[in-house]
């Protein structure tokens, strides 16, 4: 059985307070949530330890938006993946289509992302997606097969055991628009048969999240298809009523 995750990104959103206040709320919820379903969040930097020490052994997962490409070092500004598991966290959303189109994050620069997280033990979200006119000029397989290809095909099958892959319609994000349960379960059967040419049966193991304008109204659509494993969630996550009924959808 394939681990199915609800999580939510809460992207640059919330005061530290109002985040633990979230937290909170999802926590005093948690129960409502099938046993076999996994909750994640992912609160904004400044916020894990405090978001963390609130959801200290919970079942709820803790997640970083982002990690640095290098160790340690002179990088102002930048988090490395072993500061983020000191505080405990244990997942990390790379290459979501906002860190590639604001701030340039190529596929080479996700490879060592990846392995640096891998390597501190943490589980790599990993965000692959079109952009609208990507899908409209019929590229939407090109581009996805490159992002799965030159990235998680450079990993072991026994670090691939530890990811997670989310497809993000970039054209569905804070749009309102949501692809089709059809067109979201047509590209992540693709996802997991491209996944195949290289790690065989394995592919059948892991974990696939849809990622485009998610919520309580069409999740229950959506994760009925055969290879939606779950969603990471955006401006849904930052209710705590949508967020778990979200996870309820199964």
């Amino acid at each position: 059985m394939r681990k199915k995750i609800v999580a939510g990104n809460w992207k640059m959103n919330t005061t530290v307070a109002e985040g633990v206040q979230l937290a909170k709320d999802v926590l005093a919820k948690v129960s409502e949530v099938p046993a076999d379903v996994k909750l994640v969040v992912a609160p904004p930097f400044v916020h894990i330890s405090s978001v963390g020490a609130v959801l200290e052994g919970s079942s709820i997962g803790l997640s970083a938006q982002n990690c640095a490409d290098e160790v340690k070092g002179a990088y102002t500004g930048e988090v490395s993946a072993k500061m983020l598991a000191s505080v405990g966290v244990q997942y990390v959303i790379l290459g979501h289509s906002e860190r590639r189109e604001y701030y340039g994050e190529t596929n080479a620069k996700l490879v060592k992302k990846i392995g640096l997280a891998l390597g501190e033990g943490l589980a790599p979200i990993y965000c692959v997606g079109e952009k609208l006119e990507e899908r409209e000029a019929g590229k939407h397989f090109e581009v996805v097969g490159s992002q799965i290809k030159e990235v998680l095909f450079t990993l072991s099958a026994e670090q691939m055991k530890s990811v997670v892959i989310a497809y993000e319609p970039v054209w569905a994000i804070g749009t309102g628009k949501t692809a089709t349960s059809e067109q979201a379960q047509e590209i992540h059967s693709f996802i997991r048969a491209t996944l195949a040419e290289q790690f065989g049966a394995l592919a059948e193991e892991i974990t696939i999240l849809y990622g485009g304008s998610c919520k309580p109204s069409n999740a229950k659509e959506l994760f009925a298809q055969k290879d939606i494993d779950g969603g990471l969630i955006g401006g849904a996550a930052l209710v705590a009523d949508d967020f778990v009924a979200i996870a309820k959808s199964f």
